[in-house]
């Protein structure tokens, strides 16, 4: 369908909806406003204006010219036991399935720091005080067993969510006063004096699942029972914890919109587990696997010199990966008494020795990192504290250590000889002040000579190495730290239950955080099972400034209330920092093709299933 026959039908539906609800000015080429002050537009954004106009012809970063056809094989390490990936068990849920099985409302385009265009939603309404948010449905919207998509289905899924969901949606959605369905095609949600600009993006963010296809009082269970959804892509083969085979729908109602033009190109996409990353490796090696994302630096140095590669079958490249980089860390749950004073979790992190590990694990390829928002301008490392922050930060004084406020603060380093004698001095120190010293080489309680020991949980190789590094760093000073290795669905069960010590977590970052924050850190969501809140943080501050956050007006007003957010975390040492590369690794076969242009914003570059990828023409 040419872009012209497209701004027709966007043009129609928004006759359509001009119809059913007088309005108090006139259509533009992007947006009508409303008798109630509205805008009704193509997209929004969660500052200022979404980038792309009503008529734009297909994401910047997607090759509109691309093939169709072919079959990509995926490879993942672990395992799977669902394929929900929206309740509670989630943790184990097979990859591959948002956005080619479940789609939403709207979707994201990686090129702009947060803004949505429509997808099953032809446009969104809403004022400048964000009050409410109001959604129009598509008329051409189809599941993939052909039934139409309606304003019940929307209802139904945020109740299901809502009430059966993940924590971080359950959170969200609570906050919502009422909800309105006056047709068939239009849902409202009133937001009046919830104070959360971003909520109609998370609303717009909503997975749609069909009220008709769809047993709610068996949401919460594990199933391999293949969803009906609104994706380009139907299920074929399920291998439970082993294979999942997609195939493109034919029929797919949303094929010609300008928001997937140059996506989702394969015919048919091939996900196979491994279960551990040597087999996947190999696999590669092998052929079997058509793209892998390479995290190991020394195979990435020395371990990609095979025939394959050699011979042009197979290529393999390093691309910078643009946005906010998160946080990787060893996360203390400091819902054991262990690690509930601040001193012990400061102690030890001194003795994490990422100049020895860089050198002698990771050629060097990696950088320390320093904020949850790194190498942003979020980030609240090397620039002291303004006063936009300090005026956020002054209802909890003492909550932020003044050479975190200054700026001054940076991750513990060392000598990288693996011995650093003042790092340990400085963790004995601390580990005194909290009560302990070392006797006959074990650390102690004085108050009653209790040993100071832990367990690390991981579930893989590259995390044992990392661990027992640390784990020996720590028996310098007599603390012991047990690594124990578990299988990915034990991980994925105790992570949720929060039953563990010590963990490495990760928490991806953007250029606009906001409500996946609450999951995160959120007082309210340390005790939410399945939650991210690993550390189990409790803390009025953090509370109030995702507040700030998300009721933030002005970029400037936003980047203080992060930047105050970042200087709070740091200073609870929550974390164990460990690091990042500037750049992506991954190597594939030169039978697939990607375009030459990234999001901006895209981090990872690619989706789970490379869909903007294709495969070349013999």
């Amino acid at each position: 369908m040419r872009t012209s026959a497209i701004r027709r039908r966007f043009l129609k539906g928004a006759a359509a909806t001009l119809a059913a609800a007088p309005l108090a000015g006139v259509w533009r080429k992007e947006s009508a406003r409303a008798q109630t002050g509205g805008q009704i537009s193509h997209g929004i954004a969660m500052h200022g204006e979404p980038a792309l106009p009503a008529d734009f012809p297909h994401l910047p970063y997607a090759n509109p010219d691309a093939p169709k056809g072919g079959r990509v094989s995926i490879g993942y390490q672990g395992t799977f036991d669902s394929l929900n990936p929206y309740n509670l068990k989630a943790g184990s849920t097979s990859q591959g399935l948002t956005g080619n099985i479940f789609q939403t409302l709207m979707t994201r385009s990686t090129d702009e720091p947060f803004s949505l265009y429509g997808l099953v939603a032809e446009s969104v309404e809403t004022d400048a005080a964000r009050s409410y948010v109001q959604f129009r449905l598509r008329p051409e919207a189809r599941f993939s067993d052909g039934a139409p998509v309606t304003s019940a289905d929307i209802r139904f899924t945020f109740d299901l969510l809502k009430t059966r969901g993940r924590p971080q949606q359950r959170a969200a959605f609570s906050l919502v006063k009422a909800v309105d369905t006056p047709d068939a095609r239009t849902i409202r949600y009133d937001l009046s004096g919830i104070g959360d600009r971003e909520m109609p993006l998370t609303l717009g963010l909503m997975p749609v699942l069909p009220k008709h296809a769809l047993d709610a009082a068996k949401f919460e269970e594990t199933t391999l029972e293949p969803p009906v959804a609104t994706g380009p892509y139907r299920i074929v083969d399920v291998k439970p914890g082993e294979l999942l085979l997609l195939k493109r729908n034919p029929d797919y109602w949303a094929n010609d919109l300008p928001l997937h033009r140059g996506l989702y190109n394969f015919d048919e996409i091939r996900i196979e587990y491994f279960r551990d990353g040597n087999s996947l490796y190999e696999a590669f090696k092998a052929g079997l696997v058509d793209y892998r994302d390479e995290t190991n630096p020394t195979r990435w140095l020395t371990g990609y010199d095979f025939p394959a590669l050699n011979d042009g079958r197979m290529a393999r490249e390093s691309l910078p990966l643009g946005g906010t980089k998160g946080m990787q860390g060893f996360a203390f749950n400091t819902r054991k008494p262990l690690f509930q004073d601040v001193r012990i979790r400061e102690a030890i992190s001194y003795m994490f020795d990422f100049e020895w590990i860089n050198a002698n694990l990771y050629g060097k390829l990696y950088t320390r990192t320093k904020s949850f928002f790194d190498e942003s301008d979020l980030a609240s490392t090397g620039r002291p504290a303004d006063a936009r922050e300090r005026a956020l930060l002054s209802p909890f004084p003492g909550v932020v250590r003044e050479d975190i406020l200054d700026g001054k603060w940076a991750p513990a380093s060392s000598d990288g000889s693996g011995r650093d004698r003042a790092s340990a001095q400085q963790a004995v120190r601390l580990f005194r002040e909290a009560g302990y010293q070392i006797v006959r080489g074990e650390m102690a309680r004085i108050a009653d000579g209790k040993k100071f020991d832990f367990e690390i949980l991981v579930t893989d190789r590259n995390q044992e190495r990392l661990s027992l590094n640390f784990s020996e760093s720590l028996r310098r000073i007599g603390v012991e730290a047990r690594v124990r290795v578990v299988d990915e669905v034990q991980y994925q069960r105790r992570r949720q239950k929060f039953d563990f010590d010590m963990m490495i977590g990760t928490w991806t970052a953007t250029s606009s955080p906001g409500n996946e924050q609450r999951s995160r850190w959120g007082s309210a969501s340390a005790d939410q099972e399945a939650s991210f809140n690993l550390a189990g943080v409790r803390s009025p501050a953090v509370d109030a400034l995702i507040v700030k956050m998300l009721a933030s007006e002005t970029r400037e007003d936003f980047v203080a209330a992060v930047r105050a957010y970042d200087r709070v975390l740091l200073s609870g040492f929550y974390i164990v920092p460990l690091f990042h590369t500037p750049n992506q690794w991954f190597a594939y076969s030169t039978k697939l093709q990607h375009p030459p242009r990234m999001g901006r914003y895209a981090a990872p570059l690619f989706s789970s299933t490379l869909d903007s990828w294709w495969m070349k023409r013999p």
